[in-house]
């Protein structure tokens, strides 16, 4: 009887699973495998969060394998040396693992198929789990990856895409001792957020559901609603594979509408991340374009920024959505990132940091190449442009119900006088123990010009 292992990474789904299928589709039986090293916690998985999530998504995942008649097989230690003795000990002829774009991963791959090759087994890597395209399968003349999204959206739109694949129906699984699932608390120490969403596939597909009969379609007009909060927060699914973005494009157009338009847009967004990461892995962490910024230190300024003290209603309301919920609506992350980066004149890898400490779906690709975006050292072609947050909340915020829902100091301010709580008359703003401006926008965005000018 023949053996292969599934070796599951940021693809913790059954459905629509080339790497699941893969191994099924090559033996008898299969071990589906989850090795926590210390790799994972490095990689951004050492937060609450993220490790409060991740537990779930693997506790859905057994679930999900056990009604198929499998179940999850879990190892903690290194991954090579994990899978090398999970082959031995089953006698498995292949490995199939997801392929992936960032450093970490690609290290992991090597040293995998090193190993393997030494035992003369047989390591199937298959499609990138988190994208569409995959990177490398649209470039223009000369290059190695798109560093311009709308030409980019054209040619990933007219490209066509693999049909999501079945689900399995029975899943035989060799005799082999497993871990238990691991507990949060056992990934990443640390309290999480308190209204963080709830991990794994089955969440995720019944949100897709919800999604799909109807919302999506007032996404166009919606999307940068802040107090509407109609977008789909389907992206920590995407993020831990919770979800294939394959079938989510596919099933979006076969919806169709001008709100399911513009949501695919945005998910081409992820694959125009991945692969300008996988064409310059240093982005990770380096200017993808260098402007010569001569930032301003992580002092007082920043930390008011993390504090959700910075005056600026809508900026500390997105601040403390992030606290809460480990998620923060697009617009808002727009309006942090340009404040942070332009108005204060701070390095984008300080909120980078921040955020990969709180965001659920913060994922290396997306996370920091929209950083860079906002700070203009990415792929943005209008690098100088700034946000100016009371612009941005009167237009995407013009009731302030998004700000009194987060800043609750303000929830008795009335009218427009939410986004500008400092002309209220002094007795008044005395009582409501929110601070003044920490910057003034004029200020802010002269010493950004001269810096970015210099």
């Amino acid at each position: 009887m023949t053996v292969a292992i599934a070796l599951f990474t940021a693809d913790l789904r059954t459905h629509d699973n080339p790497v699941l299928r893969g191994a099924l589709d090559a033996a008898d039986q299969i071990v589906p495998l989850f090795v926590l090293d210390e790799g994972i916690r490095a990689a951004g998985f050492r937060t609450p969060n993220r490790a409060t999530f991740l537990a779930g998504c693997l506790a859905d995942l057994d679930a999900a394998l056990r009604e198929r008649g499998g179940r999850l097989v879990i190892r903690s230690g290194d991954v090579v040396r994990e899978v090398r003795r999970v082959a031995e000990e089953t006698g498995a002829g292949q490995v199939h693992v997801a392929g992936d774009v960032s450093a970490f991963a690609q290290r992991r791959e090597e040293r995998l198929r090193a190993a393997l090759a030494e035992m003369r087994r047989e390591l199937c890597v298959h499609e990138d789990a988190a994208v569409v395209i995959p990177p490398g399968t649209i470039t223009p003349a000369g290059k190695d990856h798109s560093v311009v999204f709308t030409p980019f959206f054209r040619r990933w739109s007219a490209t066509g895409t693999r049909r999501p694949l079945g689900t399995p129906r029975r899943i035989s699984v060799p005799d082999i001792d497993s871990e238990p699932l691991p507990e949060a608390a056992g990934i990443a120490g640390g309290r999480p957020s308190p209204d963080l969403p709830r991990g794994g596939e089955t969440e995720a597909r019944r949100r897709l559901k919800t999604w799909l009969a109807g919302p999506i379609d007032r996404y166009e007009d919606l999307h940068d609603d802040l107090a509407g909060d109609a977008t789909s927060r389907l992206s920590p699914y995407l993020h831990f594979g919770c979800l294939s973005p394959a079938e989510l494009v596919h099933r979006a157009r076969q919806r169709g509408g001008a709100g399911a338009e513009a949501f695919v847009r945005q998910v081409a967004w992820r694959d125009f991340n991945r692969q300008m990461l996988a064409g310059r892995p240093d982005a990770a962490w380096d200017d993808y374009r260098h402007r010569k910024d001569r930032w301003r230190p992580d002092g007082d300024d920043a930390e008011a920024w993390r504090a959700a003290r910075t005056g600026y209603p809508v900026v500390d309301a997105a601040m403390r959505q992030l606290v809460t919920e480990g998620w923060m609506h697009n617009r808002g992350r727009l309006i942090v990132g340009s404040f942070l980066t332009k108005t204060l004149y701070v390095d984008w890898r300080v909120g980078a940091r921040y955020f990969l400490d709180l965001l659920v779906d913060g994922d290396v690709a997306n996370n920091q190449l929209n950083w860079q975006w906002v700070a203009g050292t990415g792929a943005a072609t209008r690098p100088n442009v700034v946000l100016n947050p009371l612009l941005q909340a009167k237009r995407f915020d013009p009731k302030g119900d998004y700000v009194r829902r987060w800043v609750p100091e303000l929830g008795e301010v009335e009218g427009a006088a939410v986004h500008r709580p400092w002309l209220l008359p002094e007795d008044r703003r005395r009582r409501l123990d929110y601070p003044d401006p920490i910057v003034d926008l004029d200020e802010g965005l002269a010493r950004f010009r001269r810096g970015r000018a210099a």
